[in-house]
């Protein structure tokens, strides 16, 4: 069977970075829109203006502050064709990345993205979570191609609230488990094609990365200063972790954070990042990994603050009935078919309450 593997054309990380933008923006088209998150532009609008205008380009900067719409893709994508835009940038953290890459895949433009935030590893993908006024999400969109450029400042990552980055090393927590798990079940990758060894073997890098350096990074998370163990995780989140899923497939970790994050009092209170470590705990248990497995995930968890019970995640009731109930939720989820053994809602279930009865 044919395989395919597809990744961003270029990956730019190091303090510092967002000065190429300007640079490498100019090398896809003579008019780049950037699409900034308004809370973030005040703190980097003189770098990011001298950045622009450093090249021989027409450049403008629109600030974004609403939720990733239908309407809000459509009435920038038009800005940006009053514009005679040739680029787009999309800069700040996931609600300005996604809804930027809804206005590149409507113009058919080339993408830069520049991530302010390592929340989650979606900066370097494809996909566009849409959702209604209402804030339920209602679409997942796909850019016909991976980000031309992703432009990561760990100067500017590195002063993000310290929870942040704890989502994003969440995200990339279920990397080794998800990938591990499509390669030996039967589903497709983003490219409709059967995984590619390549993305178990980043998933596993990202896994080792992150219990090797996510304690010292984040012992200086949010204090502005950049050390090597933050600029690893970094790494992990946003390049290892979103090529390694891209090309493989997502299974019952985020299975169990979509559910979890449909909740509205869960949505609330923690992050999509928090949801996918705890269903990687779910995911880890219920394919009966051994204990020598499973002591180093879940002490993990806890020397880095990560919340591993459902109640910490803001369930209002984490009795067995509700575990059940979204044991069910969960076991209908597309992503169950990257199992070596599907997984049916009683075994969810067991794993469920094990997660919640680990000591």
């Amino acid at each position: 069977m044919t395989r395919i593997f597809r990744a961003p054309a270029f990956y730019i990380q190091g303090p510092g970075a967002l000065g190429q933008l300007g640079e490498k923006a100019a090398t896809l088209g003579r008019s780049v829109v950037a699409i900034c998150d308004a809370l973030v532009l005040p703190q980097i609008e003189a770098e990011l203006t001298e950045t622009l205008n450093r090249q021989d380009i027409s450049a403008a900067v629109i600030p974004f502050d609403m939720d990733v719409t239908i309407k809000e893709m459509d009435r920038l994508a038009e800005e940006v064709r009053r514009r005679s835009g040739e680029v787009v940038a999309g800069i700040g953290g996931g609600r300005t990345l996604d809804v930027a890459k809804g206005v590149a895949r409507r113009t058919g433009l080339p993408f830069v993205s520049v991530p302010t935030v390592a929340s989650t590893d979606a900066p370097s993908t494809r996909g566009i979570v849409i959702y209604d006024d209402h804030h339920t999400m209602v679409a997942v969109e796909q850019m016909d191609e991976n980000p031309a450029f992703v432009i990561v400042d760990t100067a500017i990552i590195a002063r993000a609230p310290a929870r942040l980055l704890r989502g994003g090393i969440g995200d990339a927590l279920t990397a080794k488990f998800e990938t591990e798990a499509a390669w030996k079940g039967t589903g497709l990758s983003k490219q409709g094609t059967r995984p590619l060894k390549t993305g178990v073997l980043l998933g596993d890098m990202c896994y080792k990365m992150l219990l090797e350096h996510g304690p010292g990074a984040m012992k200086v998370a949010g204090s502005g200063e950049v050390t090597p163990d933050l600029e690893a995780v970094i790494e992990a989140i946003l390049w290892l972790s979103a090529v390694a899923f891209e090309n493989t497939g997502l299974s019952v970790a985020h299975a169990v954070a979509t559910e979890l994050g449909a909740i509205e009092p869960v949505r609330k209170q923690s992050l999509h990042g928090e949801h996918a470590a705890y269903g990687t705990l779910v995911q880890a248990v219920a394919e009966g990994r051994p204990e020598d497995e499973l002591r180093p995930l879940f002490s993990f968890c806890d020397e880095i603050g990560m919340p591993r019970r459902l109640a910490d995640l803001g369930l209002p009731a984490a009795d067995g009935a509700a575990i059940a109930e979204l044991a069910a939720r969960c076991a209908k989820s597309p992503f169950m078919v990257n199992q070596e053994r599907r997984l049916d809602a009683n075994d969810l279930a067991t794993a469920f309450q094990a997660v919640e009865n680990y000591a």
